[in-house]
């Protein structure tokens, strides 16, 4: 891991400086980090800790780490949101909204991350807004975030989920409704399975899910 001073991250305007100061004694810092690959990059630690000032200050210096995945498969945006730093999020995505949808371990996307519990509805609603196509992304099960919302029974970020489907006009509609994953279940053989009945009544409402043997 690549470190600055010891005390860069104890206050948010200092950090700033300090990172302007390891920078001039250091040009390459930066460029150091990222030619690793994997490690958590000043990018990430910032973002584990909320340093939103920072962390944006360092995207914006070395937009290549927003990308970077760390030894745990995650990136900065990843650990943002996992830590509950969700100011740090919106301020990460506000630069790069495709950061929303960078795989990280197992392929799994923040957007799947943000689906699996009702705890993160906010930003779930601000992932789908800044990207909706993120949506359709698969992670390694071939498991979209729907999938994940209706698996992990967070019927609140199902419905946020439906709701961005019915808002983009059917653009989405029946690619995300119909995905398979890698055993050949449906988001609504993923409701039926768990006895979610308030699930599998709008899935059925909202399209025609193709090949169901239930």
């Amino acid at each position: 891991m690549i470190k600055m001073d010891p005390n860069w991250m104890e206050a948010e305007e200092r950090n700033i400086d300090t990172l302007y100061e390891s920078i001039r004694s250091d040009p390459y810092i930066l460029d150091k980090a990222d030619e690793i690959p994997f490690v958590d990059t000043p990018l990430h630690e910032a973002a584990s800790v909320g340093q939103t000032r920072l962390a944006i200050e360092i995207r914006n210096l070395k937009p290549s780490l927003g990308r970077k995945l760390n030894p745990d498969g995650l990136s900065p945006l990843h650990l943002a949101l996992l830590n509950g730093h969700f100011e740090t999020v919106k301020g990460l995505i506000k630069l790069d909204r495709d950061l929303i949808r960078v795989k990280g371990r197992e392929w799994l996307t923040p957007l799947h991350y943000a689906a699996e519990t009702n705890d993160r509805i906010n930003i779930l609603a601000e992932f789908l807004l800044a990207c909706p196509e993120s949506i359709e992304d698969l992670n390694a099960r071939d498991e979209t975030a729907l999938h994940i919302a209706v698996k992990t029974c967070s019927e609140i970020a199902v419905g946020v989920l439906m709701g961005c489907i019915r808002k983009t006009a059917g653009k989405h509609r029946f690619t995300v409704i119909n995905t398979q994953d890698g055993r050949g279940n449906t988001v609504l053989h993923a409701a039926v399975s768990t006895s979610q009945p308030q699930v599998s009544i709008p899935l059925v409402r909202s399209g025609r899910p193709r090949d169901l043997h239930l």
